[in-house]
């Protein structure tokens, strides 16, 4: 079956977002008067968890869902504000690779855990109108690695699993995607490597010397 879609994660896999993440973190935590932090190897293990957050929850169970609410809303107006400054940018590979998909006709999506403001500050609107569907946070209650992201986005796109590739850089994401019946890629990411990505066709440090001629063959060797 031919390829007709190629569906991305966003943080980790479209951008090195997470240290941006780890930082408004921290910064929302200083505004409220707390003093915790998170560190990198902290946050490493609290990356286990999706979700902003579901991530806060885990860290302070007995907080108040108040304290919680205001610490995501100030982290997202860190982290959209520190993208809109220019911390981010794109991966290698991935504006080549969404270009090629483009110009063959293919149909791009996100699923993903963050939220829309999120996807907007690292994208941008013009960035944003390149993908046919996009699936956040707040469209799905269940956080990767349960699948509903991604059943979501192939109801939308029209689509049969077998139509799609996913570009993934987590086990969390690869174990959801599979779920749904996707085929997968990972692009490893600074807080990813070295995980067990069991069940991804290939893992890849990350996409600058990929294109789709080069997906579609490794697809083709694993389908037989």
């Amino acid at each position: 079956m031919s390829l007709a879609a190629l569906i991305f994660d966003v943080d980790g896999t479209l951008a090195e977002t997470e240290e941006v993440h780890r930082e408004s973190f921290n910064h929302a935590f200083v505004e409220n008067g707390l003093d915790w932090h998170w560190d990198r190897p902290l946050y490493r293990d609290l990356l286990k968890v999706a979700g902003g957050r579901e991530r806060l929850r885990a860290f302070a169970p007995d907080a108040s869902d108040a304290l919680i609410a205001a610490l995501h809303a100030a982290k997202t107006a860190h982290y959209t504000r520190m993208a809109s400054e220019g911390a981010l940018s794109l991966r290698p590979g991935i504006l080549p690779l969404i270009a090629q998909a483009r110009a063959e006709g293919l149909k791009l999506a996100l699923a993903t855990t963050t939220s829309r403001a999120n996807i907007a500050a690292l994208l941008g609107a013009k960035r944003c109108d390149w993908f046919d569907v996009v699936v956040s946070g707040e469209d799905t209650p269940k956080k990767k690695p349960d699948p509903s992201v991604y059943h979501m986005v192939l109801e939308r796109l029209g689509l049969p699993a077998r139509q799609c590739l996913v570009i993934e850089d987590s086990a969390h994401g690869v174990q959801a995607a599979r779920a749904a019946g996707l085929d997968v890629v990972v692009s490893e990411s600074v807080y990813t490597g070295g995980d067990d990505f069991t069940g991804a066709l290939v893992v890849y440090p990350d996409l600058g010397s990929v294109d789709l001629d080069r997906l579609r063959r490794v697809r083709a060797a694993a389908r037989g």
